[in-house]
């Protein structure tokens, strides 16, 4: 079993992950939509960081479930 420190470190990473590929996918979207859609509609700022949360919950459910 891990000490908590180590769980500590793990979470904070993690977080520190989810929070950095949030913001890059919004960007990126963002980067998107006024390249191809134009300002009418925020589509990909709204679907890339959707798709990227759901990976990363699959990815968290895989990595803690008991194997």
């Amino acid at each position: 079993m891990k000490s908590n420190k180590q769980l500590l470190l793990q979470y904070a990473g993690f977080g520190f992950q989810l929070i950095s590929l949030l913001g890059l996918m919004v960007y990126a979207g963002y980067w998107l939509d006024v390249r191809k859609l134009g300002p009418s509609f925020p589509f990909w700022v709204w679907l890339l960081p959707f798709v990227a949360l759901i990976g990363t919950i699959v990815k968290v459910i895989k990595d803690t479930s008991k194997k």
